[in-house]
């Protein structure tokens, strides 16, 4: 693995399980140790520094988890001031610092509350102040949002835009969901059994995915079509007004071709829609030429996807 992380990014390692995701991130702030190579830290390799100074380096690391790991005994307040209190923070600075956060991830009326009498992503919140005490300048999120639903996670990934944008937090996002790296994060790696196959801006990985673990990410469906359809295939990509043109009309009327539709859908990456269909390719050469010569007129991406590469 040779991964660069810049500051001020949100960068996401997605894959399935056992890709070795958690175990990067942790290697980040050596809540793993390396078998070989190195972590470096601003110019520091994490392996060589002191106890002291391991600790004073994880101070700028905050961590979230995905079951978040709060201390049922101590409420909100408490919780968020945990980590103050415990790099000796007198208790009254560190209460006071943990209001301003709650009031950050707007739960300053929970203050007094229990984690028992929250709800999942209120947690998360409590979870995600209590990762800002300290005031860290790399925020690492371990599969974060897998424990919520669809409408706790979006507020939840809106909230991870807020840091990052506001206060300039740098994000490192382990996740199996590609709908998160599609909402927050700005590059994206790909890991698959240990290595990182793929490691690019995430609307270049959605237009143009090379590997068959992003294309598995990217188009779960297509195991499924090989199954159903032997034929070769075309996938098309839109972005932008692209996305809202009528492009299938266009391929009936003027290449003269019935347009067979296997799957279509659309994504909104960086504020702007991205689209994909995979279409069947006639097998007439002639209609297939047709198809193809019009879509560079149009300047559209498209890929054959034959029946042994399936998407």
């Amino acid at each position: 693995i040779d991964l660069q992380l810049y500051r001020g990014e949100i960068l996401a390692v997605i894959g399935p399980s056992g890709a070795g995701k958690s175990t990067l991130l942790r290697m980040l702030n050596r809540l793993e140790e390396a078998d070989e190579g190195t972590v470096i830290w601003q110019d520091r390799e994490l392996g060589k520094l002191s106890p002291a100074e391991l600790n004073a380096t994880r101070r700028k690391m905050g961590m979230i988890f995905q079951h978040f790991n709060l201390l049922a005994q101590r409420n909100v307040l408490d919780n968020v001031a945990l980590p103050l209190e415990l790099h000796g923070t007198s208790r009254d600075k560190a209460r006071a610092k943990a209001a301003e956060l709650l009031d950050l991830v707007d739960l300053s009326d929970k203050t007094s509350a229990y984690p028992a009498q929250l709800s999942g992503g209120q947690k998360q919140r409590v979870a995600i102040a209590r990762a800002l005490s300290t005031d860290p300048e790399l925020l690492l999120c371990d599969e974060a949002t897998s424990a919520l639903d669809p409408a706790t996670t979006h507020s939840i990934l809106e909230l991870l835009k807020k840091i990052n944008r506001e206060l300039g937090i740098t994000l490192f996002v382990v996740t199996h969901e590609m709908h998160v790296v599609e909402h927050i994060c700005d590059r994206v790696a790909v890991m698959d059994d240990g290595h990182i196959v793929e490691l690019r801006s995430v609307k270049d990985l959605f237009k143009n995915p090379r590997s068959a673990a992003a294309r598995k990410l990217i188009y779960p469906q297509g195991e499924l079509l090989k199954r159903s359809y032997n034929g070769a295939r075309l996938r098309l990509v839109f972005d932008g007004l692209s996305a809202e043109e009528p492009l299938i009309s266009k391929i009936v009327l003027e290449a003269k071709v019935p347009v067979n539709i296997l799957y279509a859908d659309s994504k909104n990456i960086e504020d702007k829609t991205y689209g994909q269909m995979l279409l069947a390719l006639p097998d007439d050469e002639t209609a297939a030429e047709r198809i193809l010569a019009l879509l560079e007129r149009e300047g559209l991406s498209y890929s054959l996807d034959e029946e042994e590469e399936s998407i």
